[in-house]
């Protein structure tokens, strides 16, 4: 496979080599792509050392698979340019997953809805990945009409800004570029992405968007995203509201055997999931399962997982693995 990774240099990007050389994805041409200040910077992939090359240079080389972590804007304006040469776009930012036609996709839950004209595959939102890896299988023993998170998600979903911010309020040094609006150290901000007229984050309106989307429209979801300063990944608590009732220790058995998810839940022994024992792991981590006694069919979970990794570039590394794996694409050998 000749693949491409756009923002390299960032920390999604970074963590999507890593990935892919930790899943042994079978890479003969790696063309690490980033800003034209980046263009001639070395990358280090499996021991060997690749140039950055400029977003056209990596347009024109017809790659089969390119992954985009690299914002927004820049989404908007290349997706478009390198699957018009027959590229496969995976796209970690939001530019496309609420657009019609673009299968928003968590592997486990609907790879099947890419076909082979697809062109453009949007990942989901973090939060939304680890949140939905949980309700898939609950869903379809019960049915979720509501649920309602809060989320607490690490600093590194913003960037290398806001790591370089706390550790600079942790030093004491109060000059320099800001990621936030107030000190993110010793605090939490209740603001998560831009405000929008209704009152809610663009943040949090994703995931209710994106959930009606990838597993049901008719599944009403209520977020408020916060920004906590911790590095190993989102914390998630999540009260769902089911049609029917349900029984505690076959949810509890549902989800211990569920692909991609691990159950830490034994509260006599401190065991629950936290965001320093999910850094740099692929599950997804839930705990504090227990009926909410407030109100009928109402389940309350503890939802954990590192948002570099399941939340952006291990499941942008699995579409790519099922593009392969279904024969979507083919490698130059098969092709030739």
């Amino acid at each position: 496979m000749k693949i491409a990774v756009v923002g390299a240099t960032g920390l999604v990007g970074t963590k999507m080599l890593q990935v892919l050389a930790e899943r042994h994805f079978k890479i003969t041409e790696l063309l690490p792509v980033a800003s034209e200040k980046s263009v001639g910077k070395m990358i280090m992939y499996c021991g060997q050392e690749f140039p950055v090359v400029a977003m056209q240079d990596a347009v024109n080389a017809k790659c089969d698979i390119a992954l985009f972590s690299a914002g927004g804007d820049v989404s908007k304006e290349w997706a478009p340019k390198f699957a018009a040469v027959g590229t496969k776009v995976i796209d970690n930012s939001s530019a496309w997953r609420m657009v019609d036609g673009i299968p928003l996709v968590v592997p486990e839950i609907n790879a099947d809805t890419i076909t082979t004209t697809t062109n453009i595959i949007a990942n989901p939102n973090c939060s939304t990945i680890q949140m939905l890896l949980v309700f898939a299988p609950l869903h379809k023993l019960y049915t979720i009409k509501r649920a309602v998170v809060s989320t607490y998600q690490s600093i590194t979903g913003t960037g290398v800004a806001a790591v370089k911010q706390m550790q600079d309020e942790r030093a004491g040094i109060t000059d320099g570029p800001k990621a936030y609006p107030h000190p993110i150290d010793m605090n939490i901000l209740p603001h998560i992405d831009v405000f929008m007229d209704n009152g809610y984050t663009k943040e949090e309106m994703k995931m209710t968007l994106e959930t009606k989307k990838i597993l049901d429209p008719n599944i009403a979801v209520t977020a408020t995203a916060v920004r906590v300063p911790a590095m190993g990944g989102h914390s998630e608590s999540v009260n769902i509201e089911f049609e029917k009732d349900f029984d505690l220790a076959t949810v509890k058995s549902t989800l211990q055997k569920t692909s991609g998810i691990i159950v830490e839940d034994e509260v006599n022994n401190n065991l629950y999931p936290m965001p320093i024992t999910a850094h740099e792991k692929d599950e997804v981590f839930v705990g504090r399962i227990r009926r909410d006694e407030s109100q009928s069919n109402t389940l309350n979970l503890w939802i954990v997982a590192d948002n570099l990794r399941k939340g952006a570039a291990t499941n942008a590394v699995q579409i790519a693995e099922y593009l392969v794996s279904s024969g979507i694409v083919k490698s130059h050998l098969e092709q030739n």
